[in-house]
């Protein structure tokens, strides 16, 4: 068995950093990447159950489940720092489907993947479920190639 290392982890500052400053808006946050060199039959997953975000209107408080599933180019999103990131719209007042639009744009012009989907199923509010969606790059090849998460549409 190989203990060789993959991914080049001695420039990432968050992981394994104790001390973690939580940024109070996504513009102080910092993503990290991983540099991939796998091809791109690699679908990856990641999940947040713990989002939260505040009404731009009320400032009432917004949950959700975000997924972000990405065919990865040179680079991975490192977690740690996908979490701070996502924690830092905590306070952001933003309509779900412009925050989920801005997740989206921000991973994807960071690690500037093949192909990325980002998906908010934010709890009901209103009596109404709010799912957007945000697809980008290679969105013809792909879209249909990589499978939805299963939704609970606010329940």
């Amino acid at each position: 068995m190989s203990t060789e290392i993959h991914g080049d982890a001695e420039h990432l500052e968050l992981l394994g950093n104790a001390k973690t400053k939580y940024p109070d808006h996504p513009d102080d946050a910092k993503l990290e990447k991983i540099r991939w060199k796998g091809g791109d039959s690699t679908v990856v997953h990641l999940q947040c159950p713990e989002y939260t975000c505040c009404c731009p209107k009320t400032g009432q408080p917004d949950f959700a489940t975000i997924h972000i599933s990405y065919v990865p180019k040179d680079f991975l999103v490192e977690s740690k720092a996908l979490k701070i990131y996502l924690f830092a719209f905590r306070n952001y007042g933003h309509f779900h489907e412009v925050g989920i639009d801005r997740i989206a744009r921000d991973i994807f012009n960071f690690i500037e993947p093949t192909y990325l989907r980002v998906v908010g199923d934010f709890n009901k509010r209103g009596g109404i479920a709010i799912v957007p969606v945000t697809e980008l790059g290679d969105v013809e090849k792909y879209s249909s190639r990589v499978p939805m998460p299963a939704l609970t549409y606010g329940a």
